[in-house]
């Protein structure tokens, strides 16, 4: 036998185990009983077993020769040539490889002696009967082909003795046609394997069986069954009965327990769990990498099944993983794997960063679904069989999950599953309870007050328009006032791009003549212009990303705007539709200004709407000609004569807020637009306004007349209305709706004189600075911190709502009574010697005459 594969895998066996090299009676008879053959001695000669390994000349074998090595001597000047490196790096070659070739001859003595070891403790096991058939006749066969014992030379069967103790004889299937040392076949199935496995006839009854668990041995699987047992009706009946006596003996009557008891119980069950709780909440983020699958035991807790305490667990593990996802998210989100980065090998290191990642997001994601699980229950009314929790409190679990789902959307805007959050929590932003309605309105503008770049935002203005519009506009007002909480702004925008963009500092002149040389500080200057120019490309690259998410955003909010004007101007969402243009007026594109002016106009001449939104009108249309407006030939005057005409239903009841908006408006209609105004027309506002400051809150009126302040320095010659001498022909007509036609020139301040004897401070200050003129220095200015300060600022500074006046009242203390020593001398002597006599205890008791002053009267 000749061995056919590597040289360097070559198997060495001792030389009592290899055949003989001549042929001979003995060899062919052991040929034979090994399988090689069933027609009996073979008359070619046996094939010589060659062995090239060098452990078998180790021991002795004399027939074998080593192969001559071919290699010639190197010469001398090749020596020479070689470096001392490369031959020290042949010489640990050549060590290592006889290292290596003994190493693997000893493991191999030691594999070949544990299979001896194993084949002898082994003991032979039962065949089945099908193998065993096929095993007997082989076995026949084979005692017919081979010699008998006492034919074989006693070599021969030293040699035969030899062979039956090794492992693979003693261990092999005989039942299998395959020789001893044939690999394992990887294309063979189980199905072949079964197939070759006989039939048998089916005579008896088919049995029901049992499947057990199968066995693998080296033949394959076996799998394994057991037949079922067949009792009898009478058996049947005996277990039954016997059943339901153990059933009756180990039923026991249930403790009844007291009220003080039960709660005693149920404080007990609670502490537990909270301990439970509080410590997998700290496992967890003590060491999250480490300590992730003790989320899912946390989050199984939100089954909880005693209905004690379920209601009141499930709230406490809804708001604890709540907290500890907040706080062991990455600042990133986490994508999926492809199967490429899969199969590929990586570090330990990576490999517990990916199973932390993984673990996260799939338990984020259970807990995201089992939070709107118990919104949709709680909306459906729905109670499940397998739950504990009564209807009355899904109303309670549903707001503690509305809340986590808040905290959620305001503090991971940038992990997994946002815009899932996003389309949950803004349809409760309309939902009919308001608490909940309340939570998610002020959880979404959080989220735009602190969302800089604009993606979260743009989420957020989609599923809201998609939801105004789905509604049929049938929404709350405070759905769309949420818009107005935007961070669209131009100041701000710029003010963003200066903080996100990186801060590069660069080495002074000064620093670079002392630590750098000629050529360094050349090549220096060369990387610092590089880096500046790329920091530069970087700062304008994420401006225009932002400026177009923020544009982006912007239409979808005046498409909503514009569909309400359009479609539904009776809707209850047009006060916050045109309060939401008053604000974003200014960035809405030139082409929709004429269009947009002549509704604001049309919606003001209709007469439906009320007050504050007919001011809201009169901002917007203001707000869009003083921005891109300014190069449009279109004059406003109907705006200002509505706002004159209708100053006068303000007072200081319901209609005291409104001032508010009337002083953005006038700021915007006068300050902004000074030179688009006539003197006749601010005249006529200044004394309508003074008029209106006598009746109304002291807010109010503080900030009017600041208002005034700041017309008086505008517009000059304003000082006309502080004298009584009339100013050209006329007579002032105060009922007149025309600003320009009602003669203001001829009438005078004297309500800054009734003004100045107001009970509140700060009034009487600024009357008395108007009344002077409004001067900006000397002592009739004002100080600093009410010059400065614009008008709605002062409105609001000083405002009563909760109900405190501003500035605070002095309390006043009470004046102390004089105490007098002597207290007897204001009382009548008679009744101070009646006192005495009560204290000394020596008064006689007397029967009191009420009819005695009568008497002595009537006889008078």
């Amino acid at each position: 036998m000749k061995w056919s594969g590597c040289p360097s895998l070559r198997p060495s066996f001792p030389q009592q185990w290899l055949l003989p090299t001549e042929p001979g009676p003995a060899a062919a008879a052991a040929r034979g009983r090994c399988g090689r053959g069933r027609a009996g001695l073979s008359s070619a000669p046996p094939r010589r077993f060659r062995c090239r390994s060098p452990a078998v000349h180790a021991f002795g074998g004399g027939a074998m020769k080593p192969r001559k090595n071919k290699k010639r001597v190197p010469s001398f000047r090749k020596l020479l040539r070689t470096s001392k490196i490369k031959l020290d790096n042949k010489l640990k070659n050549k060590q290592y490889k006889q290292q290596s070739a003994a190493k693997k001859y000893r493991k191999e003595q030691k594999k070949l002696r544990e299979a001896v070891r194993d084949a002898i403790s082994k003991k032979p096991f039962p065949l089945e009967e099908c193998r065993k058939s096929q095993a007997e006749k082989r076995e026949e066969e084979e005692e017919e082909d081979a010699l008998p014992l006492d034919m074989m030379d006693e070599d021969d069967l030293k040699l035969m003795e030899d062979l039956a103790l090794k492992a693979s004889f003693l261990t092999r299937d005989l039942s299998s046609n395959e020789p001893v040392h044939i690999k394992k076949r990887k294309h063979e199935s189980v199905i072949e394997k079964y197939e070759k496995v006989p039939r048998r006839m089916q005579t008896e009854p088919e049995k029901e069986l049992i499947h057990l668990l199968p066995i693998k041995d080296k033949g394959g699987i076996i799998p394994q069954t057991v037949e079922k047992p067949v009792l009898s009706d009478a058996q049947d009946e005996e277990e039954d009965a016997e059943m339901e006596d153990a059933e009756d003996f180990n039923e026991e009557p249930l403790p009844v327990l007291t009220p003080e008891e039960m709660a005693a119980q149920r404080r007990q069950k609670l502490q537990e769990r909270k301990m439970h709780i509080a410590a997998l909440a700290s496992a967890i983020l003590s060491d999250p990498d480490n300590n992730i699958k003790k989320l899912k035991e946390l989050r199984a807790m939100l089954m909880e099944q005693d209905p004690n305490v379920a209601v009141i667990v499930r709230k406490l593990v809804m708001v604890s993983l709540m907290e500890i996802f907040k706080d062991i998210a990455p600042s990133y989100k986490i994508r999926p794997l492809t199967e490429a980065e899969k199969a590929t090998k990586v570090k330990k290191e990576t490999q517990k960063l990916r199973e932390f990642e993984e673990g996260l997001v799939s338990q984020y994601k259970f807990y995201l679904e089992n939070l709107e699980q118990t919104i949709k229950d709680w909306k459906q009314r729905k109670l499940k069989k397998s739950n504990v929790i009564s209807l009355k409190a899904y109303k309670g679990l549903a707001e503690i999950a509305v809340k986590c789902l808040c905290e959620l959307l305001v503090a991971l805007p940038h992990f997994n599953f946002h815009n899932n959050i996003i389309v949950l929590v803004v349809p409760l932003m309309n939902d009919a309870s308001k608490m909940i309605s309340e939570l998610c309105c002020e959880a979404v503008k959080k989220l735009f007050k602190q969302d800089k770049l604009g993606y979260a935002s743009l989420g957020v203005v989609k599923v809201i328009s998609g939801l105004v519009k789905g509604r049929n506009y049938d929404v709350r007002p405070e759905v769309l006032k949420v818009f107005l909480h935007l961070r669209i702004k131009e100041v701000e925008l710029q003010k963003d791009s200066e903080d996100i963009a990186p801060k590069k500092k660069f080495m002074t002149y000064k620093e670079k003549r002392k630590n750098l040389s000629r050529m360094q500080r050349k090549w220096k200057k060369a990387e610092e212009k590089l880096e500046r120019e790329l920091l530069e490309a970087e700062a304008s690259e994420s401006k225009e990303k932002k400026l177009k998410l923020h544009t982006e955003t912007l239409n979808i909010v005046f498409v909503t705007y514009f569909r309400i004007l359009k479609k539904a101007q009776k809707s209850p969402l047009l006060p916050a539709v045109l309060e939401g243009l008053a604000k974003f007026a200014h960035l809405i594109n030139v082409e929709f200004f004429d269009d947009l002016l002549i509704v604001l106009h049309s919606l003001i001449a209709s007469g439906s709407l009320s007050y504050r939104e007919s001011l809201h009108c009169i901002l917007s249309a203001f707000h869009i000609l003083s921005g891109q407006g300014d190069v449009l030939n279109i004059d406003p005057m109907k705006f200002y004569t509505h706002l004159y005409k209708t100053l006068f239903s303000l007072h200081a009841g319901g209609t005291n807020d409104d001032i508010g908006i009337v002083l953005q408006c006038l700021d915007v209609m006068f300050a902004k637009r000074r030179k688009q105004v006539s003197q006749q027309r601010a005249l006529a506002f200044l004394k309508r306004l003074s008029t209106l400051a006598l009746h109304v809150l002291p807010n109010s009126s503080v900030g009017i007349l600041a208002t005034n302040r700041v017309l008086m320095q505008t517009f000059p010659r304003m000082d006309l209305l502080l004298d009584n001498e009339s100013q050209g022909s006329g007579v002032y007509l105060p009922e007149l709706d025309e600003p320009e036609h009602c003669n203001a020139q001829n009438t005078a301040l004297w309500e800054l004189h009734l003004l100045q004897r107001h009970y509140h401070p700060t009034v009487q200050k600024f009357a008395a600075h108007l009344i002077a003129g409004a001067p900006t220095e000397g002592s009739a200015a004002l100080s600093l911190d009410l010059s400065q300060r614009p008008a709605t600022e002062h409105f609001e500074a000083y405002s009563m709502r909760g109900m405190t006046f501003n500035p605070p009242v002095a309390s006043v203390t009470p004046r102390r009574k004089d105490t007098f020593s002597q207290v007897d001398s204001f009382i009548d002597e008679e009744l101070n010697n009646q006192l005495q006599q009560h204290r000394s205890g020596t008064v006689a008791q007397k029967l009191l005459d009420f009819a005695k002053h009568l008497k002595e009267s009537s006889l008078l």
